[in-house]
């Protein structure tokens, strides 16, 4: 019986690899994990900064120019809205697309009123081969 050679056998040892925690260390992943769980989630989630930045953070500056919000809200609509993705009849899928209202925070932006979001949580392996989660815009891998 013939040995499959695995990709180290055929390429050598990579030279680097980015991991996940790498990129929560580098602030591209923000770990949510804690607050997860509160929405039924038991495996690690984390958001990119840019699903942070636009849909979940909220400074004081934000409510005096938008609306007023409150930061740990926001990341509850968006991990409770990504829960009821998977509820949906979506379990065998390694991407789901989910949507919420959401009011869109930009620096310069006025926006008072919630807009229907989309975004997309992803399925896979984290570092360790374990189950993980990434919510992330569409457009994002």
């Amino acid at each position: 019986m013939q040995q499959e050679n695995t990709l180290a056998d055929l390429f050598g040892e990579p030279i680097y690899s980015y991991t996940r925690q790498n990129a929560i260390d580098d602030g591209v992943l923000i770990d949510v994990t804690e607050a997860s769980k509160e929405a039924g989630f038991s495996i690690p989630v984390a958001v990119t900064s840019t699903v942070w930045d636009q849909y979940i953070e909220w400074t004081e500056e934000d409510s005096e120019r938008q609306t007023y919000q409150d930061q740990s809200g926001r990341l509850w609509d968006v991990l409770w809205m990504a829960r009821m993705g998977i509820s949906g009849g979506n379990k065998d899928k390694s991407q789901i697309m989910f949507q919420l209202d959401c009011v869109p925070r930009a620096p310069a932006s006025t926006a008072r009123m919630a807009r229907l979001t989309t975004l997309k949580m992803h399925i896979g392996a984290g570092d360790n081969h374990e189950p993980v989660v990434t919510i992330m815009l569409p457009d994002e891998d």
